[in-house]
């Protein structure tokens, strides 16, 4: 074949060392959203009423809102780094990196659009 030894072959292909890096990740915001997720349950149920006034009136208040936006954070940095995976190992071609731009522009623009959301009711208030 010309390819040489097999060795010769596989020189040069070993770890990039991000595999660890991303794997830690993916770990550690996994955690995180367990332990927002118990927190976001426990808050919810604890609301006098489930209706949009008593959300919002809770959600206002800095307690609720810097946790419920740590929460978006991790949801989707952890979403981004789970359909990363995914590309990688099944995309292949040119298309692997449209979708990985499309990827970061989802998730970016849904996150900024959901943290926005919640600062904009902690900073304006229940009465808005």
């Amino acid at each position: 074949m010309g390819n040489g030894t097999e060795l010769g072959r596989v020189r040069g292909l070993g770890s990039s060392k991000h595999g660890a890096h991303h794997w830690w990740h993916q770990r550690l915001t996994a955690a995180g959203n367990i332990v927002l997720m118990a927190w976001l349950l426990a808050a919810i149920t604890r609301l006098p009423g489930h209706d949009y006034d008593s959300v919002r009136r809770w959600l206002s208040a800095p307690v609720a809102a810097i946790p419920m936006a740590l929460l978006v954070f991790s949801v989707f940095y952890h979403f981004r780094l789970g359909l990363q995976v995914l590309i990688e190992d099944y995309q292949h071609g040119p298309n692997r990196t449209a979708l990985m731009v499309l990827l970061n522009f989802f998730v970016i623009g849904a996150g900024a659009t959901a943290i926005f959301s919640i600062l904009k009711i902690a900073f304006t208030g229940a009465a808005a």
